[in-house]
């Protein structure tokens, strides 16, 4: 086995997971040599040459603590996330979620990688694994060919991929805005920027169906040859949940509940939601409207919308590939390879889905390598907590394994009291709250003092 270095750590990957693993094991004092292939190449799903590019939503999700994502965020704040200060740096208006302007929120992590007299940044293209160890991968959901194979033949077995998709976004000036209104469903928010964050496109039953009509109908890009299309089931093309029934998109995100058009006074049969992309509010993303519709599809259908009949489309909507590999088989309780120590994973190859999982799993593979390197054994968090909830979901013996979002399901069960499930899920938050200060005051070394971003 390869000899550890005891000083050095090497990280490849600088999306969300990996600048959060580089920044808090460098802010406990660790040297991180951080490989990024940017900006000598990109996939097709990245667009900037910033590290901790948000590919898909600007959307962090909800911020409630009764959503289990907002319970697993308000946990990132307490434990000195990276990506979460960012997040709140750079947040713009959007009703009851954390959403964040893409490019401010990259420019914010990307300084402070680039600032850190601990990390050393390289522009590399990684096609194998790397012989340094402690080795970090978190290479996210668009490791490259090169590096998925080797990592496949380091573990036996193929790499697992399934497909993800894009929402189109639009410029902001090229919204017909006397035919849409504002607000957020049941006027979620804390303040009246929130509550009015979202754009509604409004449509009745007349024009509902004949949008339906036309995404069954509208050309698709077609898979390669040798593409097994399987879809995540939390971001499913849109024309891949028409075809599921004519009504499934008005339950899903074309879902009019909490929402009353000013205008007429009733509740429209459908609306598509825009949402803020930046904080000078040029530009909005087609909330649920990822897709695989070919670009004049996408642009004839999606102008079908009342108020985006002359929309300029900034960018298309796509499907790319995603790579995980099977956590319970093949990770320790430490987040490392069982066949090769040394080598921990990070981030949506794990098998955690979204940015906010992903950066979390990146706070806990620094947390357990930076304990290892004290001589330390692995101290997880409870399991009544968000983040013990996603140790939860990786060690899980179910097949086959796919990927998961944080849920409720995923922390130890309510044994309290019977409440009614709003109340309940508030109750397990403030019980994984109480039981996260315990466990950091049982740990001095967790705490957020040795985790603190740079000041600029």
């Amino acid at each position: 086995m390869t000899e550890l270095d005891s000083t050095m750590v090497t990280v490849v990957g600088a999306g969300l997971a990996g600048c959060e693993v580089a920044l808090c094991l460098a802010g406990r004092g660790t040297r991180v040599r951080l490989l990024e292939q940017k900006p000598r190449a990109r996939t097709p799903a990245q667009s900037s040459d910033g590290l901790a590019e948000l590919v898909c939503s600007n959307s962090l999700r909800g911020a409630a603590l009764t959503n289990a994502v907002g319970l697993l965020k308000e946990e990132m704040r307490r434990l000195g996330s990276f990506t979460i200060r960012a997040a709140d740096r750079c947040r713009v208006p959007a009703g009851g979620a954390l959403a964040v302007d893409r490019e401010q929120f990259s420019s914010t992590l990307t300084r402070w990688v680039r600032e850190h007299p601990n990390i050393e940044l390289v522009c590399e293209v990684v096609e194998e694994l790397p012989e340094a160890r402690p080795l970090v991968i978190a290479t996210g959901p668009l490791t490259s060919d090169g590096l998925a194979r080797a990592l496949a033949d380091r573990l036996g077995q193929q790499a697992i991929a399934y497909y993800d998709a894009i929402a189109p976004i639009v410029a902001a000036d090229s919204i017909d805005w006397s035919r849409v209104f504002r607000g957020s469903r049941w006027d979620k928010g804390d303040t009246e920027g929130d509550r009015s964050a979202y754009v509604n496109c409004p449509l009745d039953a007349p024009q509902y169906a004949a949008f339906v009509e036309a995404l069954l109908a509208a050309e698709k890009v077609a898979p390669r040859s040798f593409e097994q299309v399987r879809y995540f089931e939390g971001c499913l093309p849109i024309e891949v949940m028409a075809e599921r029934g004519e009504q499934t998109l008005s339950f899903g995100p074309m879902k009019p509940v909490g929402l009353v058009d000013p205008r007429t006074g009733r509740r429209p049969h459908a609306v598509v939601q825009l949402r803020q992309e930046d904080a000078a509010a040029t530009a909005y993303n087609l909330v649920g409207f990822q897709t695989r519709l070919t670009r004049p599809a996408q642009a004839t259908i999606f102008r079908q919308i009342p108020g985006l009949e002359r929309a300029e489309f900034l960018r298309w909507g796509a499907v790319h590939r995603n790579t995980f590999i099977d956590a319970p088989r093949h990770l320790d309780a430490s987040l490392q390879l069982r066949c090769d120590p040394g080598v921990y994973l990070a981030g949506q190859i794990t098998g955690v889905e979204g940015y906010v999982e992903s950066a979390a799993s990146g706070w806990l593979c620094a947390h357990f390598l930076a304990t290892s390197m004290r001589g330390g054994k692995p101290n997880p968090p409870p399991r009544t907590t968000a983040h013990g909830g996603l140790l939860r979901h990786l060690a899980r013996e179910e097949r086959p394994f796919q990927p998961s979002n944080i849920n409720f399901s995923l922390l130890a069960p309510w044994e309290g009291s019977r409440l009614k499930k709003r109340a309940r899920y508030q109750a397990m938050a403030d019980r994984a709250l109480e039981d996260l200060q315990r466990w950091l005051n049982a740990d001095r070394s967790i705490g957020r003092g040795e985790t603190a971003p740079p000041t600029s």
